[in-house]
């Protein structure tokens, strides 16, 4: 005869801790592959300081700066935002794969938190995040980047540029467990690019056609770019409209909105693969 023994219950401050560590768990496999496969890091820390060079300096002496002011200067913030999307998809494909390979299946099956995995991966993505943002301000200064604003002000222009990729990443999160198959993330990573360049980020909405321009200056990594250019104390576009003048607010109320949606939607997904 088979006994089951309940688990025992647990406080809302064990059930944290328990969350956490097994979310660590997560977080140190994620880290291991990546040092065992360096090349996949290195391209995608490489990748952005091309897209800098290139800009900065084939395309920057074409460039004009509203009101004045350095292009690189300019470009920066508009980069650093861009850079919080940059290789994101590789998250989605890897939370996919785990899936479709049943390697989250055997996760469920152990004595985990519901909300391990997804957690784990997530904070694996963020530390990538911190590295990526961290050389990009490198190369930033290295090309004559500079911020004229307080250290505060700084501070949390780079904290809402991370608040962005954790958005952005649990948007990827839920979709890929609701897609499960690797080859099908993979067309996500087309609507990475529309996301990137509809937005201020290089162009002013004000050269796009009217509901074009609307869609570019609503885009939540357009309120990012234009709340790190005031933060930062870098030239930016200019202009009258509610959105612009209330960038900072913006770039905070659009990621926390999709934090809201999605992160509940993607423990939930990952606690009903089975259905």
């Amino acid at each position: 005869m088979t006994v089951m023994i309940p688990s025992p219950s647990r406080t809302a401050s064990q059930r944290l801790r328990w969350t956490i560590a097994d979310g660590w768990t997560i977080t140190r496999r994620d880290l291991v592959h990546w040092a065992r496969q360096p090349v996949q890091v290195v391209v995608g820390l490489l990748f952005p300081i091309m897209v800098v060079l290139m800009f900065g300096y084939l395309f920057g002496g074409g460039m004009s700066v509203p009101g004045g002011g350095d292009y690189r200067e300019f470009l920066m913030p508009g980069m650093f935002a861009m850079t919080m999307l940059f290789g994101i998809e590789g998250t989605y494909t890897a939370v996919a794969t785990d899936v479709s390979r049943g390697v989250t299946d055997r996760f469920r099956s152990m004595p985990m938190a519901g909300s391990a995995v997804v957690v784990g991966r997530s904070t694996a993505d963020m530390l990538n995040a911190v590295l990526g943002l961290a050389v990009m301000v490198v190369c930033g200064l290295l090309v004559g980047w500079r911020w004229h604003g307080t250290v505060g002000a700084a501070l949390a222009g780079f904290g809402l540029l991370l608040l962005l990729r954790f958005a952005v990443l649990w948007v990827g999160i839920h979709l890929a467990l609701v897609l499960r198959n690797p080859e099908a993330v993979v067309a996500m990573q087309i609507l990475v690019w529309p996301v990137l360049f509809l937005s201020n980020a290089l162009v002013s909405p004000e050269t796009m056609p009217g509901w074009l321009g609307f869609l570019a200056e609503a885009n939540p990594l357009s309120a990012t770019v234009s709340a790190t250019r005031e933060l930062f104390g870098n030239p930016g576009w200019g202009g009258d409209s509610w959105l612009r003048q209330h960038a900072v607010a913006m770039a905070v109320g659009w990621p926390v909105l999709l934090i809201g949606i999605f992160l509940p939607l993607s423990v939930r997904r990952y606690r009903r693969l089975d259905r």
